[in-house]
């Protein structure tokens, strides 16, 4: 951000924003403004991924588009959000009755939003089928034990239930690469894609998540789109949304 830029209070620099980029060129799905264009985003930045407007990023878009196909949202939801995308959490927190839940795991020198409490999703505090819908994105790569956590996940899901679980799956292998002693950032870096991951999965993640009871959905979004909603949608090719179901019979174990 340029001096100037700063200089500005923060609703001019939205007013201006708005104004230099609003167009029909793409148009969010969170939060329904049109754009010329979504803004680079990303280490090294890759273009084509960032909201000038909400600030999404093309997994949310992705989740927020399966939700609406689904038909999952409606009035009086009680909803999970794990390590909550701001945009996401906003569109959920205006839908009528809604029981929203953030939860992160808190690390220092992070801020969260107001809200937000510290979670452990391997412990939850929460008791059994309490949540109809539980958003939890790129997480459980983060998370050294992952399959307590999908099984916690399974068991404060609802039957009837949805869970947004989705990961980086790495595009070769049958295996998750996963090693506990790999504790040097740049060794994680070169084998999970990320100095905080613990793992990079791959065609066995959806195996974990039945393992943990959950009926497994795989929606690859951009692949089945035409490429001109794929474009205006602003969505990653090959990135697929993984929903974990429960069956309206099935009860906690």
């Amino acid at each position: 951000m340029s001096w100037i830029a700063r200089l500005l209070p923060s609703g001019l620099r939205a007013l201006i924003r708005r104004q230099v980029l609003a167009g029909d060129t793409v148009c969010c799905p969170i939060c329904e403004r049109g754009a010329i264009a979504y803004l680079p985003s990303g280490t090294p930045p890759r273009p084509h991924v960032l909201c000038p407007f909400c600030g999404s990023r093309e997994r949310a878009r992705m989740t927020w588009l399966f939700l609406q196909e689904r038909k999952v949202l409606r009035s009086g939801l009680r909803v999970l959000h794990v390590a909550p995308e701001r945009c996401l959490s906003e569109r959920i927190l205006g839908l009528p009755g809604v029981a929203y839940t953030a939860g992160d795991k808190f690390t220092p020198g992070y801020d969260y939003p107001v809200g937000t409490i510290d979670l452990d999703i391997t412990a939850m505090p929460f008791a059994d089928e309490a949540f109809d819908l539980i958003l939890c994105s790129h997480v459980l790569e983060h998370v050294p034990d992952d399959r307590t956590a999908m099984k916690e996940l399974h068991r404060v899901l609802a039957p009837g239930g949805t869970a947004i679980l989705m990961v980086p799956i790495a595009p070769h292998g049958a295996a998750t690469d996963e090693d506990p002693t790999v504790v040097d950032p740049q060794e994680r870096i070169r084998r999970f894609g990320q100095f905080d991951h613990v793992r990079y999965y791959r065609c066995d993640y959806a195996d974990r998540l039945r393992a943990a009871g959950f009926t497994v959905v795989e929606d690859p979004m951009a692949d089945r789109l035409q490429p001109e909603a794929v474009f205006r949608y602003g969505l990653l090719r090959g990135e697929v949304v993984f929903a974990g179901l429960k069956s309206a019979s099935t009860s906690a174990p």
